[in-house]
């Protein structure tokens, strides 16, 4: 069985590249492709004839537009990217009788309230980021190809650069450090989310029924200054010298951005581990072994 893997160098791209091995033969493809392949979502037209030279019974999409802010005034781009070239996807997944694995985000939501989000609840985007990646979900439903759209939010890995080294830079260099406490989700590590795919697409290539959108996350929530004390504390406890002496809660107001972001990014799991027999673990699990290879 044959994987097109599409992202291959981004932080759940890296991870399924060893979570769908097991699977099956993985091509894997960063923008750059090779040997004639195309990975680049910005050409459509050379990614339709990849995914049709290569007929894979499986393509995942791990490539996305993903800066937040600078999609405020890349509308055109975002917009190519997070969805024209999904629906490019989709379309020839259809044709091939193939089943696409795509990524989005609880930025589809509009962030309000305090009750975790599920997948038949109402979207809302607050942002072009947000809006761009719920068009992408609907090329691909209004598609009619077998799919699977994992919904993830606060993705973390070892890998590249990331919340938790951010947060350890600043607290090597400064006494106190504000972050924001009023935006509240869970941080989910690339490493579950690939595999929780792996085993996804296993049931699902055998039980088509289980194709649709699906929210993944990690058990718990935290706000990003509980995520960030958590991380130094635990930095700190493993013998790391840092000039920190305080992490002050402040306001979403408080650190105004170009795109909005959702206060409320609790995703409902409940139908992924139901569906597939899944336990999730706490999210403090994956930030402490994510540290442990980073500190």
């Amino acid at each position: 069985m044959r994987f097109l893997l599409l992202g291959k160098n981004g932080q759940v791209g890296w991870e399924a590249q060893r979570a769908l091995a097991p699977l099956g033969e993985v091509v894997a493809l960063d923008r750059n492709g090779h040997d004639g392949l195309c990975g680049d979502l910005g050409q459509p037209d050379a990614l339709a004839a990849t995914v049709r030279a290569l007929a894979p019974a499986v393509i995942v999409n791990a490539a996305a537009y993903t800066a937040v802010d600078k999609a405020e005034s890349e509308p055109e781009l975002a917009q190519r990217i997070n969805a024209d070239a999904v629906g490019v996807l989709a379309r020839e997944a259809a044709a091939l009788g193939a089943l696409l694995v795509h990524y989005s985000t609880d930025y589809v939501f509009d962030g309000s309230g305090e009750r975790p989000w599920r997948e038949d609840d109402a979207t809302g985007p607050l942002s072009v980021y947000g809006a761009t990646k719920l068009a992408g979900e609907d090329t691909i439903r209004d598609s009619g190809c077998s799919h699977l759209i994992f919904r993830a939010s606060w993705v973390h890995a070892a890998r590249g650069g990331n919340f938790a080294r951010t947060m350890l830079r600043l607290a090597a260099e400064r006494e106190r450090l504000t972050v924001i406490d009023d935006q509240i989700g869970a941080p989910t590590g690339a490493d579950l989310i690939a595999d929780v795919s792996a085993h996804a697409i296993r049931s699902t290539l055998a039980d088509r029924s289980l194709c649709g959108t699906y929210h993944l996350a990690t058990a718990g929530q935290t706000s990003w200054h509980g995520y960030a004390s958590f991380v130094i504390e635990t930095a700190l406890a493993a013998g790391k010298t840092l000039a920190v002496r305080e992490i002050a809660p402040i306001a979403t107001s408080s650190y105004p951005t170009p795109a909005v972001r959702p206060l409320n990014s609790r995703l409902d799991t409940s139908r992924l581990r139901t569906r597939f027999g899944l336990h999730l673990p706490d999210w403090r699990e994956g930030v402490s072994r994510m540290l442990a290879e980073i500190c």
